[in-house]
Formats: structure tokens, C-alpha cells, sequence
């Protein structure tokens, strides 16, 4: 998607920590990758965008890329995982990404 990311996760220990460590790691890897490319056209934009969504946390220190709530469901059981499953198969195939 262009705007948000579907993912299921297991986490061995607390999930929002798997997710809180995900979100920081892959922020600073996009906003590291922003920065070094000089190809980038928007790199302008787009750092003015993160910095202006951090003005909005003060827990942010610069840029802010993701959001801080999640939308987190328990799977339960195999077809609550295989609907899940279908649901992000198919949301890719409205959007035309597959």
C-alpha cells in the first residue's frame, strides 16, 4: 500500500515492543536512505513532511515517518490467520499492485 503497511508479526516476548522496535528501526533506515540519495527529487518534500508530523510528539525528536497508533488483532486461530492472509492478497489486488 502507499500510505500504510499490512503486516502479521509473532512476537516471542511483548508485541508492542516487536512493532515499537520495527517502527524505529525501518524509520531511521528510510530517513537514512532520504538523505543519501542525491537522485532522490523529493527528498525536500519529504523531510519537510517528516518534520513537520514531529512537531506534533514530544517524543519525536526531528522526523516523525510513522504514525504511533496501530490497528493490532490478535489471531486466534488458523482461519482468523487465513483471513487475514486473503484480506492483504486481495487489498493488494484492488490497489493493482499484484
Amino acid at each position: 500500500m502507499s500510505n500504510h503497511v499490512h503486516c502479521i508479526v509473532s512476537a516471542e516476548n511483548n508485541l508492542s515492543d516487536t512493532i515499537r522496535d520495527f517502527k524505529k528501526f525501518t524509520s531511521k533506515e528510510i530517513l537514512k536512505l532520504v538523505n543519501e540519495n542525491t537522485q532522490e527529487c523529493r527528498k525536500e518534500w519529504l523531510l519537510m513532511i517528516f518534520k513537520y508530523h514531529a512537531k506534533f510528539n514530544k517524543r519525536v525528536e526531528k522526523f516523525q515517518f510513522w504514525t504511533h497508533e496501530n490497528h493490532a488483532v490478535e489471531l486466534t486461530s488458523n482461519e482468523m490467520i487465513e483471513s487475514r492472509i486473503n484480506y492483504i492478497h486481495q487489498n493488494l489486488v484492488r490497489q493493482g499492485y499484484l
